[in-house]
């Protein structure tokens, strides 16, 4: 007799936490990263809050995953999109395909909203992990943590604030960003 049950079989916590994540996500892009509840995504996902608790954790460590999963996504492609590049013409390219991907990305609401009110700038603008990832895709190195982090908010900044079009934003990156990293692009 086969069951519904969506925790029988397999990797029952991986299954779970992927289900509870992937909910999460759906709620968090349609109601935003402040409106998110335990309580409505244990009715999304059809179990209790203590199921919610074993496999995915609490509220904050539940929204600070669903934000890491997206920008792996994030990054996966930045990454393929900067593959043979370096110097400036690395920076470049990481920061034109990391605006889009995050613009089109359908938590990119939730994420500028919490940036523009200061709530989520705190957690990204502290988390070695995003800084890590500004270190790898841009071709930093590890003991250049600094240039990660201004990158990063630069970053932030052209999401708050938009520049009027893509090719005034490329000029603005050319213009301002990258002569900062002139001296290691020669190198």
């Amino acid at each position: 007799m086969p069951r519904n049950d969506w925790l029988v079989g397999g990797d029952r916590r991986s299954a779970a936490a992927e289900r509870i994540y992937d909910a999460a996500t759906e709620l968090i892009a349609r109601d935003g990263l402040d409106a998110f509840d335990v309580d409505v995504l244990a009715a999304r996902v059809h179990c209790s809050r203590a199921t919610i608790y074993r496999h995915a954790g609490g509220k904050g460590e539940i929204r600070e995953a669903v934000l890491l999963r997206s920008a792996a996504s994030v990054v996966e492609t930045v990454g393929k999109a900067v593959d043979g590049l370096s110097g400036a013409d690395r920076i470049a390219r990481a920061i034109a395909v990391a605006l889009k991907q995050i613009r089109s990305h359908p938590l990119r609401e939730s994420m500028v909203d919490s940036l523009r009110s200061g709530r989520g700038m705190t957690w990204l603008a502290e988390s070695p992990v995003v800084a890590g990832f500004a270190t790898d895709l841009n071709g930093l190195t590890e003991d250049d943590r600094d240039a990660a982090q201004w990158i990063l908010r630069v970053v932030l900044s052209m999401l708050c604030w938009p520049v009027d079009d893509v090719d005034a934003e490329r000029r603005v990156v050319e213009r301002f960003v990258l002569p900062a990293f002139a001296d290691s692009a020669e190198q």
